[in-house]
């Protein structure tokens, strides 16, 4: 089974028509492709809803009538470039919507007839018909639009019968052309004639006859000699009574200068505005005298040479210059001419657009004085042009708006005036040599500035204010930053994209502030700090920046080479060095609060003091071992009390506890210090020398911060590893709430009820002191001595005021 390609299509199919209109699929309808699959006859499996079918390049040479029977929804037929030899116009009959059919380009010999009255696309052009296929059936299809003939033969009476028809367009593909009747082809009633004609066929005959015919003549594959305008040039004045032509174009013109001088001359006294020439080549010997030229009595606006080729000729070519700009026409192209030179009469001309583009123009076309006042546009693309200076000097003398001298070699020096008109308002300079000295020599008014493709590093700052300036395209440069826009107030569309910009500028976001359009794409972004405020502006300028996020990817640092710019984080504070100090300055001062408040309000320094003895002591016990631990101490007890409650200390607990055989060691608050020795290494000292500790609570001893200190120390001493190493003995009560929130130990044990509590019964004090007694059994090994803890008198007037009792230890 034969390979089928079937598919839906959206779109229009683009088949080539030979200039003419084609009809076109509508949307949803099913094309189906069998072309260039060297078939010998049309498949029999096409599928019923087929819109479109395309058939050509194949081997085709003979249509059934049962081909295309079954497609009742077929719309366009494409069948050229076939064998086909014979053709059936009543095939078909059953294809009602049928309305493109093209059989061009095949061996159709005969053509049988039948109307097919919605048909609106017919073409059998380039095919052996020894006269033109036109019969009656064909004058019947009213909705015919396109008609494409051919025929070795054409005479008036094959034309009579389509002489009714109004067509947009005829297409005469001749392959072979043996006889013509003048006057035929203005018999047609059509709005475009295109003729392609065979090798040496007189063109001028269908030139006559075409400028007649239709609106716009377009003739095809011109090539002839003089001889064959022999007994024309009578008839100039019967061609411009009768002249329909408005728009001209030949097309693959091969001539002499003199046939091609020839031509210009017949057409110039015709109905022709629009003349066109492409693809031209001429040259040999000369003639005919071309100062001869009579410039008088025409309608011509514009002229368009393309494409031209020169052979080898004698003729100055100052004459073929001067030929076409003395005609002082509107509009005036030649373009790809390989032209070196253009000469201009000495008188003012009414040239309104000049495009001298692809040739090799050089600077001298602009040494000579040019009078061109209504000049509007000047193309001089791909030339060979070097200073801009001396261009300007000849635009001001002009009324330019537009100007194009991309692709040249121009360059601008810094000390080269340059005069431009206060009209030129568009110019193109893409694809020079300019530096950045090309911004001293650019018209004030400018509006849309393309400098692509140079060698511009920077925008430089001492120019002149380009007030008028909203496009500027500077892509392809070398900038290694955003341009500013102080001296282009009013742009509105910048493109900068493939230069070597690493960061945007302060200046880019304070001075273009009325940018719409931003390209900035493809260029190696240093994705830093500096590039943060370009970064923002991709991502929330809601499509001001073109190609983003594709094309604007970081090149450095070497750890985000690849990242699209999108996907960098870079958080304000990092990259804000104001807010950065003032955020380290908030934090240092918020610490210092918070530390001054410890201090005042938790005596923090003191609880560092405590630590680092702690510390001191801690590393001292675990160079010490047990036996040395238990020969370092010395005393039974320690007793920590208030200077409010030290008569009864005094008075009551110390006697008791000694007042049998003395044998109980204890650290008193009276005594000589130890010099050298702070208070708190003292208070420490006898704490790790005594088995136990007491202390004596009442509510001063609450408010007593040192007290308080001394039940810390007691608490952490890591000579002590037994949880009954401290005694407590309350000689007041305190309810819980006068402990501060700062004597979170202490609070702890007087929740437990973990302490003798004095009674207030004298008879109960019996019991108390045993219990004690019995707290305090230990034995001491071969150690006597007493400890006396006495107040400093220099610590005292230190903490003046307050109820603390500071101690000297003394040991014995």
């Amino acid at each position: 089974m034969r390979h089928i390609r079937s598919i839906y299509v959206f779109c229009s199919i683009v088949t080539s028509v030979h200039s003419g209109a084609s009809e076109l699929p509508e949307e949803g309808e099913l094309t189906t492709n069998f072309s260039s699959m060297s078939l010998r006859k049309v498949p029999e499996d096409l599928t019923p809803i087929t819109t479109t079918l395309d058939l050509s390049y194949n081997l085709l040479f003979q249509l059934q009538h049962s081909d295309f029977r079954s497609l009742s929804k077929l719309k366009v037929l494409i069948l050229c470039h076939n064998r086909i030899q014979e053709l059936d116009i009543k095939t078909f009959e059953f294809n009602k919507e049928l309305r493109y059919l093209d059989v061009s380009n095949n061996r159709l010999k005969s053509v049988t007839c039948f109307s097919l009255e919605g048909l609106r696309h017919l073409d059998l052009s380039f095919n052996d018909f020894d006269t033109v296929p036109i019969c009656v059936e064909t004058g019947n299809m009213s909705h015919l639009e396109t008609l494409g003939l051919s025929g070795a033969k054409i005479q008036k009476s094959d034309f009579q019968k389509i002489a009714h028809l109004h067509l947009n367009t005829i297409f005469l593909g001749l392959r072979t052309l043996s006889h013509y009747e003048e006057g035929s082809l203005p018999i047609l009633n059509t709005t475009k004639l295109h003729i392609v004609l065979p090798a040496n066929t007189n063109f001028w005959v269908f030139l006559h006859d075409g400028i007649k015919t239709s609106k716009v003549l377009e003739v095809t594959n011109i090539g002839l000699q003089k001889s064959q305008f022999t007994g024309y040039e009578s008839q100039q004045n019967l061609i411009l009574e009768n002249a329909k032509t408005s728009i001209l174009l030949l097309n693959k013109v091969d001539l002499s200068w003199d046939d091609l001088f020839l031509i210009f001359q017949l057409v110039w006294h015709t109905s022709v505005e629009y003349f066109q020439i492409q693809h031209v080549t001429f040259g040999g010997k000369v003639y005919l005298d071309h100062n001869s030229f009579d410039y008088s009595n025409t309608v011509m606006r514009t002229i368009k040479l393309e494409h031209v080729h020169f052979r080898i000729f004698n003729i100055p070519q100052e004459s073929v210059y001067l030929l076409f700009t003395k005609m002082d026409i509107e509009n005036l192209t030649i373009s790809d001419a390989q032209m070196p030179h253009m000469l201009f009469p000495m008188y003012p001309t009414r040239f309104q657009y000049l495009n001298f583009a692809n040739n090799i123009l050089t600077d001298d076309v602009f040494k000579n004085s040019i009078q061109l006042p209504h000049l509007k546009s000047l193309i001089l693309k791909d030339n060979k042009l070097e200073t801009l200076s001396l261009v300007s000097c000849f635009a001001s003398n002009t009324s330019l708006r537009h100007l194009d001298l991309s692709e040249n070699m121009l360059q601008h020096e810094n000390d080269e005036n340059c005069l431009w008109p206060e009209t030129l308002v568009t110019m193109n300079l893409s694809f020079n040599k300019f530096a950045d000295s090309v911004f001293r020599c650019l018209p004030r008014n400018i509006q849309i500035l393309d400098l692509n493709s140079n060698k511009i590093q920077t925008v430089p700052k001492e120019i002149i204010h380009l007030t008028s300036l909203q496009e500027l395209n500077l892509a392809f440069n070398f900038l290694t930053d955003l341009p500013g826009c102080s001296h282009f107030r009013r742009l509105l569309v910048l493109n900068v994209e493939m230069n070597l910009i690493l960061s945007s500028s302060l200046d880019f976001f304070q001075s273009c502030q009325e940018v719409k359009t931003l390209n900035a794409g493809r260029n190696p972004f240093q994705c830093t700090c500096e590039l943060r405020d370009f970064i923002q502006l991709g991502k929330y300028s809601e499509g001001m920046m073109v190609g983003w996020s594709d094309s604007y990817i970081c090149e450095y640092p070497l750890n985000l080479k690849g990242t699209q710019l999108k996907d960098v984080h870079l958080p304000e504070i990092s990259c804000n060095t104001g807010l950065l100090i003032v955020t380290i300055v908030v934090i240092m001062l918020v610490l210092g609060m918070a530390v001054a408040f410890c201090c005042l309000h938790f005596d923090l320094p003191w609880y560092l003091r405590m630590l680092h003895q702690w510390t001191q002591t801690w590393l001292r016990v675990r160079k010490t071992t047990q036996e040395q631990l238990k020969r370092s101490v010395q005393f039974h007890v320690f007793i920590s009390y208030s200077e409010h409650d030290s008569a009864w200390v005094k008075y009551e607990l110390i006697p008791s506890l000694e007042k049998e055989d003395g044998s109980v060691l204890i650290c008193l608050h009276e005594g000589n210090s130890d010099p050298g020795k702070s208070m708190t290494e003292h208070t420490i000292n006898c704490i790790e020398k005594s088995y136990k500790s007491i202390f004596v609570l009442s509510p001063s001893f609450v408010q007593t911060e040192w007290c308080h200190y001394e039940l810390y120390f007691a608490h952490h001493n890591l000579f002590h590893e037994s949880l009954d190493y401290i005694i407590l003995i309350l000689l007041e009560p305190i309810p819980l709430y006068c402990i501060p929130t700062r004597y979170p130990k202490l609070k702890a044990l007087m929740e437990k009820k973990a302490y003798l509590e004095w009674p207030k019964d004298r008879r109960k004090c019996g019991l108390f002191w045993a219990n004690l007694r019995a707290a305090l059994h230990v034995n001491l090994l071969d150690t006597r001595g007493t400890c006396e803890l006495q107040t400093f008198t220099e610590l005292n007037e230190v903490f003046q005021g307050s109820e603390i009792s500071l101690i000297r230890t003394d040991c014995l």
